[in-house]
């Protein structure tokens, strides 16, 4: 054999040695339990230049550059339930409708919970993995309106953050 075809050889398998040194393990998502997600309505909208009537210091904007898809979505939490921790490719504005539930960010260097009850809301601004549980010992639900780039995945499976073990 001669050298050139012996050293190339050796290249290559030295090249794949590394490369499977280099790839990760994919992480593990946290699955969900005790917890429905349906999806009630999608709109599929062109791109949206929304802005409201500044009335005081209330004032809204919408910009969004290319198309989207706006979902509804019911989430049913049974008591201890959870979401599982997801992100999703753009922002949520989530209001609880029955009982109370607990989000947790993993954005949040200390994970400390946060506190819903029925008719508040919070925004999910989706650059970062969450997970909403019920802690409350009753039955919960909420609903979230989600704008999405068009054909974009609604949810996105995330591996429990470092700050946030429970």
């Amino acid at each position: 054999m001669k050298r050139s075809t012996v050293l190339t050889r050796r290249t290559v398998a030295g090249a794949v040695v590394l490369a499977c040194a280099t790839v990760g393990t994919p992480a593990l998502a946290t699955p969900a339990s005790g917890f429905s997600a349906v999806q009630t309505i999608k709109g599929v909208y062109p791109p949206l230049q929304v802005k409201g009537d500044k009335t005081g210091k209330w004032d809204v904007k919408i910009d969004t550059k290319d198309d989207s898809d706006v979902y509804v979505v019911r989430n049913s939490i049974a008591i201890g339930g959870q979401s599982g921790w997801h992100s999703h490719p753009g922002p949520s504005l989530i209001t609880v409708t029955i009982g109370s539930i607990t989000a947790y960010d993993s954005d949040d260097p200390l994970c400390q919970p946060k506190i819903y009850q029925a008719g508040e809301g919070f925004v999910d601004s989706g650059d970062h993995a969450h997970l909403l549980k019920n802690e409350s010992g009753a039955a919960a639900e909420t609903v979230a309106v989600q704008f999405l780039p068009v054909g974009a995945t609604r949810r996105i499976d995330e591996a429990e953050p470092n700050n946030c073990k429970f």
